[in-house]
């Protein structure tokens, strides 16, 4: 799924192309990712893109004549601009805004799931929109200061950091990242940090997303590519040398997605248990 620095990168790529640009045309080739029809779609047609911006892992286009499209890539989703038009035959297309020029501001989604979806709404409703009301404070560019005080809940801190209503905008990557840098278990508990424990963290949030993004801005460029190269150190690295320490790194597998961590800087050198192992010995 698409979290905080790559929905970051894609807004302000889009901005930087669309902004001022005039909607010509506006269809939803996949019907079932617009969730609203009042304002209808069509109310789009003929405004100008003002500004393309992020909440979240949500992207936010802010159109001329106070309408907002609301985009929640969910995990396949992509938000793309292109030089030509889509023909009939892609049929990964969810959303088609063609701007003037020929260009097309495409969501493109992947699988077959078609969880990507789109509201369009007027500005003024915009804050009263459910998952924005329940979004944490953000984690980017400064998360919160009693960072502890938000933490407190006696769940794993791999789980609150991924809880869009505890913070807002990381995910799977990047907790792994965060916590790898910060030295903390995946485990621990939100309400076992210290002081020390929970300053670390909130710098480790703040280097690693910067670290990302200051990645994107040398390496992204129009068109966004489907898959961006995350910077990763430690996700997705089961098996490989910890770049600090030179330890495997070792991995927790659930049922949609791999925690990774170091065992000598995050667990004491202790291997927890992998889920795939458990259920077999059931």
């Amino acid at each position: 799924m698409p979290e905080l620095p790559e929905v970051e990168i894609t807004a302000r790529r889009l901005h930087a192309a669309l902004s001022g640009a005039r909607i010509e045309s506006a269809t939803a080739p996949g019907i079932n990712a617009l969730k609203t029809f009042d304002p209808p779609l069509q109310a789009l047609q003929g405004r100008e893109i003002e500004r393309v911006g992020r909440r979240g892992k949500q992207l936010v286009i802010e159109v001329s004549g106070e309408l907002v499209v609301l985009v929640h890539l969910m995990s396949a989703g992509r938000l793309q601009l292109y030089d030509k038009r889509a023909g009939p035959r892609d049929r990964t297309s969810r959303l088609l805004l063609r701007i003037d020029g020929g260009r097309e501001l495409r969501l493109r989604e992947f699988g077959t799931k078609q969880a990507a979806w789109v509201k369009v709404l007027p500005a003024t409703a915009l804050d009263d929109e459910e998952l924005l009301t329940t979004l944490g404070p953000e984690a980017w560019p400064q998360p919160p200061e009693d960072l502890r005080a938000l933490l407190k809940a006696a769940r794993p801190l791999h789980t609150l950091l991924r809880d869009q209503r505890v913070i807002a905008g990381i995910g799977r990557s990047w907790v792994d990242e965060i916590l790898w840098t910060a030295r903390l278990s995946p485990f621990k508990r939100g309400n076992d940090l210290d002081d020390d424990e929970s300053a670390a963290l909130r710098e480790a949030i703040v280097t690693t997303l910067d670290g990302a993004l200051e990645h994107y801005e040398q390496i992204v460029k129009l068109p966004i590519p489907d898959k961006l190269p995350l910077p990763l150190q430690v996700h997705r690295k089961a098996g490989e040398p910890c770049p600090r320490c030179g330890a495997a790194i070792e991995a927790v597998h659930y049922e949609d997605y791999v925690m990774c961590y170091c065992p000598d800087e995050q667990t004491g050198g202790k291997v927890l248990k992998d889920r795939r192992l458990s259920r077999l010995l059931k």
